[in-house]
């Protein structure tokens, strides 16, 4: 990018700015007119001149002024191409810090090329130092952004800068970026204002509110209801009250975490070169209103997500064949499965869901006969609602085989213990199933009806006119729980949200109390029990883990659920 006899702006200034290759300048600094915002504060550049012959890595020093000249920034052909060394990850961020510098200033450098770069871009072929995945906007320009000449910058774009939808081309580009073109710094960009995240945001509010439906009739709504899962994140972060435009504006940094988290979780070949310090993934916003990027450094997930064992994104693992047993399909004829393994796929299976990417769907009479001639061997157990919106199987992309799938109003055990406990234990014991695991869901019309009941006085009501009355007059008892959590001055949406969670544990808690066939399989290990809520806006599954109640409840003496013991 520099040649000899360049202008090069090097920005000197007392207090530490946005320029890695400076050290030591006692050059005084420049006025900050007052008027300019915080985002938008930067000093003026000094103009100095590379010198004369090869750049070559390491500290020069021009009109007294020590300049740091990065590994490979000395381009051989006035360009970047492959011709040229790769540059370390910390040296990438600095040219792009000090591009967006000399953008934001209006004093770009990466104006015109002339035939011999073209040539050699063509002959030499490519090695950008940094791969970005940023947002289509019009209005962010990445290459002008970083003032990067031709060479220098392996862009992917599209509506909110996501791997939502496109796992596939942008997982893939990038590792061709990071594998053959050997790029050691991705930057993940988003932008303030952008329409795709405000969308999200909006549908994500009104399907939540009720007034917005529930399928997808383009892709671009179906891109817009992924993306749920960011607003949804955003508006647990801004706090109770705050307005969608706030919203929105939090979830523009979420987003950007999320692909980041995407990538890492889901590419094995990006996994490895981060922990070998191959390479860097890092995160930025560009605000339209300066014209500054903002850098946000590594996902705070990153360790987390460098445990992931997921090989390949979603979608084209699906377009594998899937091996879930010897015969296409779980049977009894396949292995017992961990609980720690019959989570993982829950989990898979809950996130390809909810992208939009299901693998599962198509049986064969071969599967078919499998299941009858070979007997079930389910690996997990659930009890869930009965909602028509809450499709067990479907919502975790599974086959016929893999859920032993119990379901009634409010996943609960009140007033049918006997068949709940009852038909767990032969999961366990006869179907060897080594994962419990209870779900509830947002928007439970059931637990919403306990809690309207409960704020209305039912709970005192000493006789009930029905068995749907009877239910929910037992379930007000969660409801309030949930209120006495909460305090004074809430609403029955927060009431009903958070008993809802408390529903889960409360089921949890009754089979670990109720069951000590369950209870001790739980004890010696051989069975996990686990919750969970399925969010209906975003389409994913919140798992909660253990019973905060379990280890307690774990030394229970009860024998049978109490119906159960008074017939008795």
């Amino acid at each position: 990018m520099f040649t000899p006899g360049t202008a090069v702006p090097i920005y000197v200034h007392q207090i530490p700015v946005r320029n890695a290759g400076l050290q030591d300048c006692n050059v005084p600094p420049q006025p900050i007119p007052s008027t300019t915002s915080r985002l938008a504060i930067r000093p003026a550049p000094t103009l100095v001149k590379v010198p004369p012959g090869q750049l070559t890595p390491g500290t020069v020093k021009t009109n007294s002024v020590p300049v740091h000249v990065p590994e490979g920034q000395g381009y051989l052909h006035g360009v970047r191409t492959g011709a040229d060394g790769s540059i370390a990850p910390q040296d990438a961020l600095m040219l792009l810090k000090q591009g967006n510098d000399r953008f934001m200033l209006g004093t770009p450098l990466a104006t015109s090329t002339n035939g011999t770069m073209r040539k050699a871009l063509v002959e030499f072929g490519q090695a950008p130092h940094t791969a970005i995945i940023g947002c289509s906007d019009s209005r962010c320009p990445i290459e002008t952004i970083f003032d990067a000449m031709p060479g220098e910058l392996f862009v992917m774009r599209n509506a909110g800068n996501t791997c939502t939808h496109a796992e596939g081309s942008i997982v893939g580009s990038l590792e061709f970026s990071v594998g053959k073109l050997k790029s050691r710094l991705v930057l993940i960009l988003g932008h303030t204002k952008c329409g795709a995240i405000y969308g999200a945001t909006n549908l994500y509010l009104d399907r939540k509110k009720g007034s917005g439906g529930r399928g997808s009739s383009s892709a671009l709504e179906a891109l817009l209801h992924d993306l749920g899962t960011v607003a949804a994140e955003a508006e647990n972060m801004a706090g109770r009250g705050a307005d969608p435009d706030t919203i929105a504006a939090r979830a523009v940094k979420v987003n950007v975490f999320h692909t980041i988290n995407f990538l890492l979780k889901f590419s094995q070949g990006v996994r490895e070169k981060v922990m070998n310090g191959e390479i860097q993934l890092h995160g930025g916003i560009y605000h339209l209103e300066s014209g500054q990027v903002e850098f946000l450094g590594q996902s705070p997930m990153q360790a987390e997500m460098l445990q992931s064992q997921v090989a390949l994104p979603l979608s084209i693992k699906g377009s594998q064949i899937s091996n879930r047993g010897i015969y296409g399909v779980r049977t009894a004829a396949d292995g017992t499965v961990p609980a720690h393994e019959a989570l993982r796929l829950l989990k898979e299976g809950n996130e390809r869901f909810a992208v939009g990417s299901p693998i599962m769907g198509s049986i064969d009479d071969s599967m078919r006969r499998a299941l009858v001639q070979h007997g079930q061997a389910p690996h997990t157990a659930i009890i869930g609602c009965a909602d028509s919106r809450v499709p067990i199987d479907t919502v975790f992309d599974c086959m016929p085989g893999e859920l032993f799938t119990l379901r009634n109003a409010g996943n609960t055990c009140t007033h049918a213990e006997g068949s709940m406990i009852g038909s767990l234990e032969y999961c366990i014991g006869n179907l060897k199933t080594r994962l419990i695991f209870v779900m509830g869901h947002t928007k439970c019309g059931a637990v919403a009806g306990a809690t309207q009941a409960y704020l209305a006085g039912a709970e005192k009501q000493t006789g009930a006119g029905s068995a749907l009355e009877c239910l929910l007059r037992d379930l007000a008892d969660v409801a309030q729980r949930a209120a006495q959590d909460l305090g004074p001055d809430v609403s029955a949406d927060d009431i009903t949200m958070h008993a809802i969670k408390l529903n889960v544990f409360r089921t949890m808690d009754f089979i670990l109390r109720y069951s000590p066939a369950i209870r001790e399989k739980c004890r010696l290990g051989e069975v996990e029990l686990l919750g969970g809520i399925y969010h209906l806006e975003t389409g994913r599954v919140q798992f909660l883990g253990c019973s905060p109640a379990q280890h307690v409840l774990l030394h229970s003496s009860s024998k049978l659920p109490p119906s159960l013991s008074d017939d008795q």
